[in-house]
């Protein structure tokens, strides 16, 4: 029994939306993260990638990445504020049939 809890547990979803699950260990990747990742030189006598190539990718990815989270949060933010002005809306519409109706 504690062998299926366990497992049970581990398959369990965070929430982040109304359609959006993802794992509960599940955390975003942040420019800061991709600026700061480094990669070990290969050694003498073999192939590999120009580390100052390698540095100005993740650069441009992280600063792509910035711009995302940016429009993002924008975004984010325009919803709320939709929201807040349709609640205000149907809360007015409310009361104008409320009162609508007890006048009659």
């Amino acid at each position: 029994m504690r062998v299926f809890l366990r497992r049970a547990r581990r398959r369990q979803r965070s929430v982040l939306g109304p359609t959006c699950y993802r794992a509960a260990t599940y955390h975003p990747l942040r420019p800061w993260q991709v600026r700061e990742r480094w990669f070990r030189p290969t050694p003498l006598g073999r192939r590999g990638l120009d580390p100052q190539e390698v540095r100005e990718f993740l650069d441009w990815v992280a600063g792509d990445l910035a711009i995302v989270y940016d429009a993002l949060a924008q975004s984010r933010r325009e919803t709320d504020r939709i929201k807040d002005a349709l609640r205000r809306w149907q809360s007015e519409q409310a009361r104008t049939r409320a009162e609508r109706s007890q006048g009659r």
